[in-house]
């Protein structure tokens, strides 16, 4: 097909009649909106209040950044194609899709490995965490976690541009790796290697956080302040690594074995569910659970400013 930079893909999730876009477009603009509302009200709570310059909300507003990007690599271009007549993405706006999605995954995963690490030290060895969670050790492992998933989506979406393409129609609404790859028509063993190298990657990370909350449950109980703060602060982490696993394990399912006589409007939701869910959940369940954050915004939202009498 020549040079790849100058092709332009299909988008084919988008059939429904104009009516049901429009439709459509209403509950996607009201749900990136209110995405975007909860986790910059969370990110904003956590940096104007100093009580909350903690490492468990600093990792928080981490992963309510990685939930804005990876909510915006999806919401801009899906509003648009609900509203325009061809649904079209140039290659090269593809892999910079690709590229943000790959990237918001893999941070995702390395932010939960990190909060998991954290709980563990500050239920596990409570006496020693000040002196092992420092400031610079908190900036370190920030650094590490945006460094080590810009590192894994560089090289997955570098295999995906080295390969020719022969076809240019895209079964979803947004690009995906594993769709870009089916349409290669070369040999796709290096992007297969490398897909079962980042699999292992990740799932030796979720050991690590098994392991870590096997110590975790053991030592909540053994006290009662332990098991208070289990429940405040891990029972969150453990429902938003939850969540965001299985929307992934859905994408990824029926990415392969999914039947292409679905409802259009089933394949969309289960194929984007890992981008709308989790950034949307996240912070909800962080908001809720965790009562300093909690009373702080309810604070900010409640306060009444109050109104300047004149001097008599």
């Amino acid at each position: 097909m020549g040079n790849n930079s100058e092709i332009v893909l299909v988008l084919q999730g988008l059939n429904d009649s104009l009516t049901n876009r429009q439709i459509y477009f209403a509950f996607a603009l009201m749900s990136y909106f209110f995405t975007i509302f909860v986790n910059l009200t969370l990110v904003v709570t956590v940096c104007v209040e100093r009580s909350l310059h903690e490492p468990i909300y600093i990792f928080l507003c981490n992963l309510c950044v990685n939930g804005i990007c990876g909510a915006s690599s999806f919401y801009p271009k899906l509003l648009h194609d609900l509203l325009a007549d061809s649904h079209v993405i140039t290659y090269s706006g593809c892999l910079a899709q690709l590229f943000v999605v790959y990237n918001y995954v893999f941070c995702e995963f390395t932010s939960l490995t990190v909060m998991a690490y954290d709980r563990y030290l500050a239920i596990c060895r409570p006496l020693q965490y000040r002196a092992l969670m420092t400031a610079q050790r908190v900036a370190q492992l920030l650094l590490l976690t945006w460094c080590f998933s810009l590192l894994e989506a560089v090289v997955g979406i570098t295999l995906t541009a080295s390969l020719p393409l022969c076809r240019r129609h895209i079964r979803k609404i947004f690009c995906t790796n594993w769709e870009v790859v089916k349409l290669s028509c070369s040999d796709t063993t290096m992007n297969n290697i490398y897909g079962f190298v980042l699999m292992f990657s990740h799932v030796s990370q979720t050991g690590l956080i098994v392991v870590s909350y096997a110590y975790l449950v053991r030592a909540s109980l053994q006290s009662r302040s332990d098991r208070r703060k289990f429940v405040q602060t891990c029972l969150p982490h453990l429902v938003t690594l939850l969540v965001f696993t299985i929307s992934l394990l859905f994408d990824i399912m029926y990415a392969r074995y999914g039947s292409d006589s679905a409802l259009q409007a089933l394949q969309n939701a289960l194929a984007a569910e890992f981008l709308v869910v989790p950034p949307l959940v996240n912070p909800i369940i962080y908001g809720i659970n965790l009562q300093q954050i909690r009373s702080r915004i309810l604070q900010n939202f409640t306060h009444k400013p109050e109104i300047l009498k004149p001097h008599s």
